[in-house]
């Protein structure tokens, strides 16, 4: 099994590593020499030799362990690394570790060991193959061969419980990127993906391993073939000389595996870089009982590739496009990546770059703020036309934070004074505009949109939708506006990347969606009721929302409610949506399961959101408290449709047709992955199926 592991995948795998210009070490090397900090896996002298080179200085092994025993004072701290990684990124007391602008090796050194232990008193372990980039150990992975389902899920659950043991917290602190294969293509049929080569971040919790799909087919076959010398050290260094000519070790060093594939994609050295300076987030989570926990998230690959092709649309001087990503793929987060990675492509042309992301709902606005200050940005909040005036016509900030700064605004407080003027100081800004949900209201007929484009006709517009408009408008009930034709892309300009709702399913980003039609008996009551209804002079919505129709939908609600907690999930932390005919019909909706609750019939908590009901702070925190899940059912007509997530909802009973765009934005309110649940399910009044 060893023989048969080491053969299809490790030793393979450090071979390619030599091919992207690792240098293998060995450890026998080091045996003896205390070179190695055993508490960090520091290798003390090439972190001296890259800072001297870095910096232009003559430190000693002496001055570097020094530095390195100051820096096991900050691997303690029980943040993920991030004091670590902000020392990655800026350097300590003016000592820079790592030069992100170097990818040739000039300056930078990057090493590849195998079965490098990791240890603190009795608990230890070593990954199959650790990188190192001047010394640091950053990544490592480990390999398992093919078609060992058994030893796959023990390694996931042995990596899961590795990283919660404290006495490894230096280590995983320290430690940027994870990487697990078995050198098997994606078995995308699989639940919990077992087949494959993927990559996480580190983290104190079960860890989240995503799927990598190269997109840039020249990359994979660009480097050379393996060196013979250094293969052949490699093999001898890890008595496996005899594997050399065998035909499974033959097809296994080629450089197009499925791991071989996830090494360059990510361990190339201007991948590698790109990766840690860019494509690691700290985010700040609120949990059910309002306790705050820090995660640690990576760039997903289809968000890398955006940036790259934001970047190359830049390069051929085109400033506006359409990024299309469905729903659930995290595009406020792509906007929090590339705030970063622009700040720093405008800064190399000498350009200030001031980042605006638009919304057109105040809720959107909120959850927008929320998100990108839990990651770490400084956010402005604009509240009037006044206000959004001032901001545009300014250079900088308003804040005196030196954060990196974004401003959040509606698209109705751009109006026709909100035009950027010629600064009177010598300082060239470039405004960047991430449109959100620009499906929907940027109508080319409207002054909103309008005002937008006329406010800085240099700036950046990137349009981030799930869902594009082509053809038919419709309006916020379903129905197609006569006349009215629509194009994205003759608003917005042509797309710069596409990420298909298809692809976020296989990549285990969002879940299925599951239809289910209520059971025929309930559909017969209610048809009954309606027709007895229909003999007075009632309106559609009076209909719906009459008491007796809505008592025998309310308990099929809260009968199929209770089951799915119950037997089908068998867990009470899930959460249900109701889509309701008309806000009159919620209101009942709403009146009637009081009344429940009221006698004692129902224990179920519920939310009515709608736009008249309450102040935005009281909308806002039942908003709050059903993500928490302090609320079971929250009760909607048009609020809550898009833009809102909240991944324990999975049961989302639909009371209304809706069409187009508007529909599957709906829907895929219950496609966000929680724990391990495959499908998101619609509960179908309206009969949808069409």
């Amino acid at each position: 099994m060893l023989h048969n592991e080491n053969s299809r995948v490790k030793i393979p795998a450090l071979v390619h590593f030599t091919r992207l210009g690792y240098e293998y070490i060995s450890l026998k090397k080091y045996t003896g020499k205390g070179l190695i900090d055993d508490d960090t896996n520091i290798f003390i002298d090439l972190l001296c030799a890259a800072i001297n080179k870095i910096n232009a200085i003559e430190y000693t092994i002496e001055d570097t362990k020094k530095l390195v025993n100051e820096l096991k004072l900050i691997l303690d701290n029980e943040d993920i690394g991030r004091a670590f990684y902000s020392i990655l990124l800026n350097g300590y007391k003016g000592i820079r570790l790592i030069d992100f602008e170097d990818d040739s090796g000039k300056y930078n050194s990057f090493h590849v060991v195998t079965e490098l232990p990791y240890k603190n008193g009795s608990d230890e372990f070593r990954p199959d193959i650790t990188t190192l980039i001047n010394g640091i150990p950053l990544a490592f992975l480990e390999v398992k061969k093919p078609n060992n389902k058994n030893g796959i899920k023990a390694e996931y659950d042995r990596m899961n419980i590795r990283v919660q043991n404290k006495k490894f917290r230096r280590f995983i602190n320290l430690t940027q990127i994870m990487v697990f294969s078995n050198n098997s293509p994606y078995d995308d049929s699989e639940v919990v993906p077992l087949e494959g080569a993927f990559y996480a971040a580190s983290g104190y919790k079960k860890l989240f391993f995503s799927h990598f799909r190269e997109e840039d087919t020249k990359l994979i076959s660009s480097f050379p073939e393996a060196n013979e010398e250094k293969e052949n050290f490699i093999l001898k260094d890890n008595n496996l000389v005899s594997i050399k000519h065998t035909p499974e070790y033959i097809t296994n060093r080629a450089v197009d595996t499925p791991t071989n594939n996830i090494i360059t994609s990510l361990f190339s050295f201007e991948r590698i870089l790109t990766f840690l300076k860019y494509a690691i987030a700290y985010v700040e989570k609120t949990d059910e009982n309002g306790i705050t926990h820090l995660e640690k998230h990576l760039m997903r690959y289809p968000q890398f590739f955006a940036t790259k092709a934001i970047e190359s649309k830049l390069n051929q001087g085109v400033k506006n496009g359409i990024i299309w990503h469905t729903q659930g793929s995290g595009k406020t987060a792509l906007a929090f990546f590339n705030v970063r990675y622009l700040t720093d492509y405008y800064q190399r042309k000498g350009v200030i770059a001031k980042f605006y992301f638009v919304v057109d709902r105040l809720d959107l606005l909120t959850q927008a703020a929320n998100e990108l200050r839990a990651r770490g940005l400084e956010v402005e909040e604009i509240n009037s036309k006044e206000e959004f005036i001032k901001n545009i016509q300014t250079t900088g900030t308003s804040n005196n934070t030196g954060k990196l700064t974004i401003t959040v605004v509606n698209i109705q407080k751009f109006s026709k004074d909100s035009i950027v003027k010629k600064s009177d100081y010598a300082v060239n800004v470039q405004r960047v505009y991430f449109l959100d949900e620009a499906h929907r209201s940027y109508k080319p007929t409207g002054s909103f949109l309008a005002n937008l484009l006329s406010s800085d006709r240099e700036a950046v517009m990137i349009a981030l939708t799930g869902t594009p408009l082509i053809g038919t408008i419709y309006d916020d009930n379903g129905k197609p506006i006569a006349g009215k034709k629509y194009d994205s892309k003759a608003v917005f300009g042509n797309y710069i990347h596409k990420y298909y709702y298809s692809q976020s399913i296989d990549d285990g980003f969002t879940l299925r969606l599951m239809r289910e039609d209520i059971e025929t008996s309930y559909k017969e009551t209610l048809q009954t009721i309606n027709e007895e209804i229909l003999r007075g002079d009632l309106s559609k919505d009076d209909i719906f929302a009459h008491p007796r129709y809505v008592s025998p939908m309310l308990d099929f609600i809260l009968e199929d409610f209770n089951r799915a907690r119950d037997v089908v999930f068998d867990d009470d932390s899930i959460g249900g949506m109701i889509v309701c005919d008309s806000s009159k019909q919620a209101r009942e909706i709403e009146k009637q399961l009081e009344e429940r609750r009221s006698r004692g019939e129902t224990n179920i908590t519920s939310a009515l959101i709608l736009h008249d009901e309450g102040d935005k702070e009281y909308k806002k925190d039942r908003v709050e408290s059903y993500k928490e899940g302090k609320i079971d059912l929250v009760i909607v007509y048009s609020m809550l449709l898009t833009g809102f997530d909240a991944p324990r909802l999975k049961r989302l009973y639909l009371g209304r047709k809706i069409k187009a765009h508007n529909l599957l934005q709906t829907l895929t309110r219950v496609n966000r992955p929680y724990k391990d649940y495959q499908f998101g399910y619609v509960i179908d009044f309206a009969d949808i199926s069409k």
